[in-house]
């Protein structure tokens, strides 16, 4: 039976600037911010770092966007892939604010992929770091792609056939400066097709989605009703650019509001440029957030002041019930730690530790959980200081409508939204659109859940990956495998259902594969060897079950250090893996 009531949030935080394409927000941004800084570069000298103004940068993007029009490229699709850099972003507008349709890259592809990816979307351009040069000379050539320009980020001089970014957008500077206007002009049509992103999986499963400016600037505007970022802000971008989740929460978002944007140098050098750039803004995935939350229970601890921090986090309670926030202040060791002006962590991708999230929280930097898909644009709901409820995703964005589709006893079913951020649909597949999203404009997001009495939204699991045994009981690996994966010494673990040819009524048994850490066991337990780590893993599990119902058992398990098959967006290949066991 289908869930009759339609759920949507009234309330919002704040009044925001209208936009309807992101050719408007950067004309709203130069008025308002075009003097301020929009990115921070770390120079020769610590502590000294070189900026690029807003006006600067806008004025880049313009110069490049002319000139890409002048190529002959107007209208077209052109592709963009490279690390997360200054040169991504400037690419990513130009192509979207009046010369055609982008198409970020997953810059982890394996070669043969990214090459399928290139001939699926046909790109008549692209825009590159040197990273990928050896690849784009193999498929310069190429017949089974519509490649005319290979552009470099980084060559100074255009060469054998490979264009340089930086002479084409001294070319195009040229031609606005003698009044060229076809870029700046530019009309947007806000319900086209302007950016072409792949779904995570293979490239033969892959589907490309459709995204407009309305779809995107919808998004943006429903962040800004729920968070209040400020031109003081810094984000550390660090997250893939070419997901939807960093590109519209961090990138889009610092853009429409006048905030700073940092580089991370890489996942090694996360907790030194924090500091260094004193962020106050990140967007993250829960293994980070889980990450540093246990190592600094560590640090505190090896230092001998756990005894401290937990009357402080007793008085900071304690003065809270009172309305009295002195938290920033009672721990402001730890938040100097992590450059003093940490404030707001936005997690999503995963479920985030109920821990750590806490955690965070007690200690005064803002930490909350964020729930959407590419197709979406990409958040649906999210928690913030007015929203939460520890284990939810928080409420429903002010654009959202949402219920639940067939309900079961429990009132768990799947999770269907409607909103102005829902996708055009998948490229060149109106079968798989028409399954996504129904006759009614309903789009089926495929993960199950549940609304409580304060229209909160609690996910239980996805609704491919749910195993029903014959009494037809649901079982939601998902949360056994949040259990297990908080296991000292325990990485990863991938929970399934499989039969068993011995069992007469060739039900399904649970399973679990551990990915375990042979440093942890070892230190922590003075175990060596698989058979006595398994032994031991095994142990942990059978004192999981015993808080579990009969029915949720784990009767066998699996050990080793090889990680699970993942996606390029760290999300278990449940298909794939269960292939392995």
């Amino acid at each position: 039976m289908e869930d009759i009531r339609i759920h949507k949030r009234s309330k919002i935080l704040h009044e925001v600037d209208k936009i309807s394409n992101l050719k408007e927000m950067l004309q709203n941004t130069r008025k308002k911010y075009g003097n301020e800084n929009a990115f921070a570069f770390k120079t020769e000298t610590p502590d000294v770092f070189r900026y690029v103004t807003y006006n600067d940068y806008l004025d880049e993007i313009d110069s490049f966007g002319t000139a890409l029009i002048d190529m002959g490229l107007k209208g077209k699709r052109i592709a963009v892939i490279s690390e997360n850099r200054y040169d991504w972003m400037v690419s990513y507008l130009a192509v979207v604010c009046g010369v055609g349709i982008v198409s970020p890259l997953d810059k982890s592809l394996p070669e043969e992929e990214l090459i399928s990816s290139i001939n699926r979307s046909q790109v008549e351009a692209i825009i590159y770091s040197s990273k990928y040069e050896d690849i784009m000379c193999k498929i310069n050539g190429d017949t089974n792609n519509k490649i005319k320009y290979f552009i470099s980020m980084d060559k100074e001089k255009s060469e054998n056939g490979m264009y340089s970014k930086k002479e084409i957008v001294e070319n195009g500077r040229k031609l606005v400066k003698n009044g060229d206007r076809r870029y700046i002009d530019a009309e947007i049509n806000n319900e086209e097709l302007a950016v072409m992103l792949f779904t995570s999986g293979t490239t033969a499963m892959s589907k490309i989605v459709m995204l407009s400016h309305k779809n995107i600037c919808s998004n943006l505007m429903d962040i800004d009703m729920t968070y209040d970022v400020q031109k003081d802000d810094i984000y550390l971008s660090f997250l893939p650019l070419h997901h939807v989740f960093e590109c519209t929460v961090a990138f889009l978002y610092a853009t429409y509001k006048g905030a700073k944007i940092a580089f991370c140098e890489g996942l090694r050098h996360i907790a030194e440029n924090v500091k260094e750039y004193h962020i106050t803004c990140m967007i993250v995935v829960p293994a980070l957030i889980e990450g540093i939350y246990r190592q600094l229970w560590k640090t505190i601890e090896k230092n001998g002041k756990a005894k401290k921090v937990k009357f402080g986090l007793k008085l900071s309670k304690f003065l809270l019930f009172f309305g009295i926030d002195r938290r920033r202040k009672i721990f402001k060791e730890i938040i100097d730690n992590l450059g003093g002006r940490l404030r707001l962590l936005v997690s999503g991708g995963a479920a985030l530790d109920k821990e750590a999230e806490i955690g965070f929280n007690d200690f005064g930097i803002e930490t909350f959980q964020g729930y959407g898909l590419t197709e979406t644009s990409p958040v649906i709901a999210a928690e913030h200081k007015t929203v939460q409820k520890y284990g939810s995703i928080g409420m429903l964005f002010p654009s959202v409508e949402g219920k639940i589709f067939e309900p079961d006893e429990n009132g768990i079913g799947e999770l269907i939204v409607k909103s102005p951020t829902v996708m055009i649909g998948y490229m060149n597949n109106e079968e798989a659109t028409k399954e996504a999203i129904d006759e009614d404009g309903w789009f089926h997001t495929g993960d199950l859940a549940y609304f409580d009495k304060d229209d909160y939204i609690f996910i239980t699991g996805r609704k491919k990956s749910v195993i029903v045994l014959q009494n037809g009981k649901n079982i939601f690996p998902e949360e056994l495998e949040m259990i297990i994966d908080k296991l000292p010494g325990v990485k990863e673990s991938f929970v399934y259902g499989k039969a068993d040819s011995k069992d007469k009524d060739n039900d399904l048994k649970l399973g679990v594969k551990v990915v375990y850490d042979p440093k942890v066991m070892k230190d922590e337990f003075g175990l060596e060897g698989e058979d006595k780590i398994k032994e031991k893993l095994w142990n942990d599990i059978k004192e999981i079950n015993k808080t579990m119902p009969k029915y949720k058992y784990i009767k066998g398990i699996i050990v080793t250090t090889e990680p699970l098959i993942k996606t390029t967006t760290l999300k278990i290949k449940r298909f794939e893996e269960i292939k392995t066991v």
